[in-house]
């Protein structure tokens, strides 16, 4: 039905309509920590002196020097040598004759001796020695039940 003053003849007339809203929802989430006690542990440790008995090994090298006559006349000087645990340092010396020539006086013979002698001594040593006492969170608990009892009301805190 249209009115008189509708110049829409033959149709309905038009409403306003109202945009729809609709809420969009989020939810956030705070992540936040709290310490809780598990137990405690209570360390003792303890130093303990005792004496022990070692025994210090002492090296001391001694040389020997045996002199060897060769009195010889050698044509060259013979080079120092090593036969076995000795040292063979020849001794030198010029003599004239008609003609001069090397004249072997003497070898230098030299070992070498190594000693060992053991002198115990009686040493100050220290050790320490470590308690571990694990105290449980129903433990921690009743101690603090308990102190806050003997306190009494009010001392709390303090």
């Amino acid at each position: 039905m249209a009115s008189k003053g509708d110049k829409t003849s033959g149709r309905a007339p038009m409403r306003k309509i109202k945009p729809a809203v609709i809420p969009v929802i989020q939810e956030q989430t705070t992540v936040s920590k709290r310490m809780v006690e598990t137990g405690k542990v209570r360390i003792a440790k303890h130093v303990r002196e005792y004496e022990e008995m070692v025994d210090v090994p002492h090296f001391q090298e001694e040389v020997q020097v045996r002199r060897v006559p060769v009195n010889q006349f050698v044509d060259a000087a013979p080079e120092v040598r090593t036969e076995g645990d000795e040292t063979i340092v020849p001794v030198m010396e010029e003599r004239y004759v008609v003609e001069k020539r090397l004249f072997l006086v003497e070898e230098l013979h030299i070992r070498k001796e190594r000693h060992e002698s053991h002198s115990p001594q009686t040493v100050r040593v220290l050790k320490e020695e470590v308690e571990v006492e694990r105290i449980s969170p129903a433990e921690t608990q009743r101690r603090s039940r308990r102190t806050a009892v003997s306190d009494g009301p009010g001392r709390q805190g303090r």
